[in-house]
């Protein structure tokens, strides 16, 4: 068994785009040896900021082709078709082989079993590897064509001790591998992956960037047990720090208590997004002044330490400044000042913005029961914190400023936590505003931003979503349903449309209102999938919902989705799939309404009259419904439809009559549909 190593060196490589490549590198492996029926014992990935190494151990030197036979024409096909089949074959005449089959006589070749050394087909299958890895963002230099990650410095490439000769782009592999040494690049030669690795380590690089994790998370909490902090990491950064060192080095380092005083979330966002730093908190989840660094080398001099604590203090001199300075500005004041600040150049600044939803925030509080001045002043200030130096400098703490701002100038605390919460939820599953004041506010800005940009007809693609609409809708869901909101969202829409025309803005596309609602819908989907939903439910559950009450929506769909398989549910569909069943076969353009008079049996009165009962039953307001109760009212239906069936000729002699029947099941049918639409379910 033989062994390939390849290693990619190239100029820094950010930590995601290495980690893209590694999972691309791998899965063009696999698929590739799984194609050629080649045989091997595993797949190694590695990467650090320099290098993308690749090894495949208990690799085949070499695969047979057993000998088959291969169909070819039939015995009698003009000429043309058999010269043609010869000639792609590359065989002569005499190798042809007449043998009868089922479908009469036919010609077959049978083929020589043959050995291909797997160091042929590397020579093809590298340089496809290279070219197949996709790049979010790449880069051209120099002269080169080739677009990469990074400028790419050397290709190493190794099979069974001995190099593998290709081309890729500009660069000819090689059998040396790059090591920097005292600012110096060398190169070295190694026979195999053991050598490699040795050769790395002997030169303080760390290939596996899973032991790098270890060697961090190791030295992180042994210093955290031993100080008493509380083990708490950011796991993104952390992964991000991985693949940003090659030989992991963890230091304790500190800032200057003072800065403790302003808030810890900008101290947070400091070490955290501009440093690569992590934080450190006490035992009792209280920040400390204390943070660790992963460097990339030793500091027995402690240059690291100091220079690392100089840009941190600096960094936090700054933002005190601004925290200073900002947390005494009127809010109030600060909004004539978002006049300046572009929302988007179709649909006007943040002030205009700030108008609008403070109008359909006070619309909002009428079917919430909010204190309408209140939710009106949370409104007009939830942008203040943008015309900030601090949100300036540090834009991912807008709305948490705004917060600390309103608190320290006297606003109640709803109010000012409206000012941060409103942005959530930030993605899928992140967190939720849980109070009125704040889920209001973030209601209203999220409708505010969908009908707008379907206003001026900027929707999103099938693959493009800039503004980030999807994740808009999607928050208003899960706002909605978590906490069990039910309002009037069609008029907010009306009248968030209104008041871009108000303001001047071209109303582009009129059926905004009907769209956003659509829109809003769809996404619906990616709500019930997170909920392990089945997708026939939520099939039937989407296609047959018409209104704005998502919250309604919800509930019928957890309730098939319990009660499907159940007696409840069985019974329910059961009653529906004899009706669907016989429509579908004698109901086309069945349109009206069931005549009772033309009733000639009881059985017609009495689902008739089950029907109506239930059809009474959908009429009460969303929010007094019980939907239990109703699927139950649907199953209890069965006993009335078997009746029905058992005792009634539907396919009446009388047309008249057999009409009348076919639209006393229409009926039936577009009844049990105001619940979810049962012809989508499985099984039906």
């Amino acid at each position: 068994m033989a062994e390939l190593l390849l290693e990619i060196y190239s100029e820094e490589i950010p930590p995601q785009l290495q980690i893209g490549a590694r999972n691309q590198l791998k899965q063009f492996f696999e698929k590739s040896f799984e194609e050629e029926s080649i045989k091997y014992k595993e797949i190694l990935i590695y990467s650090s900021p320099t290098r993308l190494t690749l090894a495949v151990e208990g690799l085949a030197e070499k695969i047979k082709i057993e000998s088959k036979e291969i169909k070819g024409p039939k015995v009698g096909s003009p000429d043309q078709i058999l010269q043609g089949f010869i000639k792609a074959k590359n065989i002569s005449q005499n190798d042809l082989i007449e043998k009868e089959t089922e479908k009469g006589n036919f010609y077959f070749i049978k083929t020589a079993p043959k050995n291909i050394l797997v160091e042929e087909l590397l020579l093809s299958m590298l340089p496809k590897a290279l070219a197949s890895i996709s790049w979010k963002k790449s880069m051209k230099w120099s002269h080169h064509n080739l677009m990469w990650g990074r400028p790419l410095r050397s290709i190493f490439a190794l099979f069974n001790d001995k190099k593998i000769e290709f081309q890729f782009d500009h660069l000819e592999s090689s059998d040396e591998i790059i090591i920097e040494q005292d600012l110096d690049l060398k190169s070295k030669k190694v026979k195999n992956f053991k050598e490699y690795k040795n050769l790395l380590k002997s030169n303080n690089i760390v290939l596996d960037h899973n032991e790098r994790e270890k060697i961090i998370l190791k030295k992180i909490n042994s210093t955290s047990k031993s100080k008493d902090y509380k083990e708490t990491l950011n796991l993104k950064l952390l992964e991000e720090v991985v693949n940003i060192v090659e030989n992991p080095n963890v230091l304790l380092i500190n800032f200057n208590k003072e800065y403790l005083k302003i808030p810890q979330e900008i101290i947070i966002s400091t070490l955290e997004k501009h440093q690569r730093y992590f934080p450190i908190f006490d035992s009792r989840g209280r920040l400390t002044n204390n943070f660790f660094v992963v460097a990339n080398k030793k500091d027995e001099k402690k240059f690291i330490t100091i220079g690392n604590k100089r840009v941190v203090e600096a960094r936090l001199a700054d933002a005190k400044f601004f925290w200073d300075k900002d947390r005494s500005k009127n809010l109030i004041k600060q909004i004539a000042n978002l006049k300046t600040v572009i929302f988007y150049e179709k649909l006007g600044t943040i002030y205009d913005k700030t108008q609008r939803i403070r109008k359909l925030a006070a619309m909002l509080s009428d079917d919430l029961n909010l204190n309408k001045e209140k939710i009106q002043i949370a409104a007009s200030i939830s942008k203040s914190d943008l015309c900030s130096d601090l949100v300036g400098e540090y834009p991912e703490l807008q709305g948490v400023m705004g917060k600390y701002f309103s608190l320290s100038q006297g606003f109640e605390e709803d109010v000012a936590n409206s000012i941060s919460d409103h942005y959530l939820p930030t993605g899928l599953t992140s967190e939720l505003p849980k109070k009125p004041f704040s889920y209001s506010i973030s209601i209203v800005d999220k409708i505010d931003t969908l009908v707008g940009f379907f206003v001026i007809n900027e929707k999103p693609t099938s693959s493009k979503d800039p503004f980030a609409l999807r994740r808009a809708a999607i928050g208003l869901l899960r706002i909605i349903i978590e906490n069990k909101l039910v309002f009037k969202l069609r008029d907010l829409i009306s009248y968030s449309i209104r008041l871009y025309g108000e303001q001047g803005v071209e109303i582009k596309n009129e059926k905004t209102e009907q769209q956003v609602l659509d829109f809003v819908k769809e996404r619906m989907r990616n709500v019930l999938k997170l909920k392990n939903i089945k997708p026939d439910i939520i099939e039937a559950s989407i296609s047959s919902h018409a209104g704005d009450n998502f919250l309604d929506l919800y509930k019928k769909t957890l309730l098939i989705n319990k009660y499907k398989n159940k007696g409840i549910g069985l019974n329910a569909i059961s009653s529906y799939k004899r009706a669907a069943n016989i429509l579908d076969k004698s109901g086309k353009g069945i349109t009206g309404r069931p005549d009772a008079v033309l009733f000639r049996k009881d059985e017609e009165k009495i689902l008739h009259d089950k029907i109506n009962e239930i059809r009474k039953a959908f009429t009460v307001k969303d929010d007094n419904k019980d939907y239990e109760s109703l699927l139950i009212r649907l199953s209890e239906t069965k006993e009335s439809t078997d009746n029905f069936f058992d005792n009634v000729v539907v396919n009446d002699e009388n047309k008249d009559i057999k009409n009348n029947r076919l639209e006393l099941l229409k009926m039936f049918c577009n009844t049990f549909d105001n619940f979810i639409d049962f012809s989508k379910l499985e099984g039906l």
